[in-house]
């Protein structure tokens, strides 16, 4: 009976035994499988209207490693850039080192969005070497390297100025302009006549985010927004290869005369002793700095007054640090210029 009550008494315990281990077991699984499952990545947060810094990046969301094929005009060779170092040269070339934090982090997305554009569409025309993907000219975007703004600084204004550049650059890292999941044409040009220019009206392709839109703040803080240059009439027939004499006369309407305007104000066809010219070509025969200009006679001289500088098409800069003066964000900035676009990763579009 005592042996009975022993055997039973260990089977007892055994039972014990294993339902306590099995119980460790059921405890440790949470853990385990805490372990081993990664937490979720975090997702980029939506632009804030009034946050100073334009996203908060996935950390693992990077674009991939680029270098920019650039040609270097002076030195005539070609040299390879990390993606953020070009456009850290863009930003310093194009847009003056005194604007606003917000208008240049705007300039960063452009300057980003120009040259994914080229890379996605394999576009490296108009380069003078094989191999280069752009120069370091306006013919595609102006560059500057680091050693030419440490002369041009000096060594006291280097290290506040490239913190700038930094920051812009670095608190737009990745984003580019999109429509319907394509990098954009993002054209930018210095200053507006109070509007920029649509599309069609001076490249006569319909582009449908480079929409006419009012950029008021350039009249006032441009100092290139008005500007008046002179032109003899015999000059003037030579540029513009009329056959027949300009009459010249104190009435503006002499001899020159406006056929259509544009939705921007600009100056789209008109007559010039007798021939017909769009406003482009008036402004680029005669090298105006726009295509929105009023003249008068002088005696036997053309004056003609211009209002603003440039083609007038996509983002003017100095709209841009105008509304960031305003206290308006890069992302809306950017969409201002650039009618119904979206702000996309990079790294979505040309893989890592």
């Amino acid at each position: 009976m005592e042996e009975h009550n022993l055997d039973k008494q260990k089977v007892l315990q055994w039972v014990a035994a294993c339902l306590s281990g099995f119980i460790a077991v059921i405890v440790a699984v949470p853990s385990i499988l805490e372990k081993d499952t990664p937490a979720p990545s975090p997702t980029p947060a939506a632009f804030d209207d009034d946050a100073p810094v334009i996203i908060e990046r996935k950390q693992a969301e990077t674009t991939p490693s680029l270098e920019v094929a650039l040609y270097l005009t002076k030195q005539k060779k070609v040299v390879r850039l990390e993606l953020n170092q070009y456009v850290r040269g863009v930003i310093a070339a194009e847009m003056p080192i005194e604007f606003e934090l917000e208008a240049m982090k705007a300039q960063a997305m452009a300057a980003r969005t120009y040259i994914i554009r080229r890379y996605v569409q394999q576009d490296f025309s108009n380069v003078p070497v094989a191999g280069a993907w752009v120069t370091d000219t306006i013919a595609h975007q102006a560059y500057v390297s680091d050693d030419e703004l440490k002369q041009r600084w000096g060594a006291d204004a280097y290290t506040a100025n490239s913190d700038k550049l930094d920051r812009a650059v670095n608190e737009t890292e990745d984003f580019i302009l999109t429509y319907a999941d394509e990098p954009i044409q993002a054209n930018f040009f210095s200053t507006s006549n109070g509007y920029t220019e649509n599309s069609e009206d001076y490249w006569n392709a319909y582009i449908p985010y480079l929409r006419s839109v009012p950029s008021p703040w350039d009249i006032h803080l441009s100092p290139r927004y008005a500007e008046t240059v002179s032109i003899s009439a015999k000059e003037l027939q030579r540029r513009l290869g009329t056959n027949r004499m300009i009459p010249v006369s104190a009435g503006k309407s002499s001899g020159l005369r406006v056929l259509e305007t544009s939705q921007g104000r600009r100056i789209k066809k008109m007559t010039v002793g007798g021939k017909v010219f769009s406003g482009r070509e008036i402004r680029e025969r005669l090298g105006l700095n726009s295509s929105h200009f009023q003249w008068n006679w002088k005696g036997t001289d053309l004056i003609i007054t211009t209002f603003g500088y440039g083609h007038g098409v996509g983002m003017s800069q100095w709209g841009a640090n105008g509304m960031a003066r305003e206290g308006k964000t890069a992302e809306e900035i950017v969409k201002h210029y650039y009618t119904g676009i979206a702000i996309q990763s990079a790294a979505s579009l040309i893989g890592s």
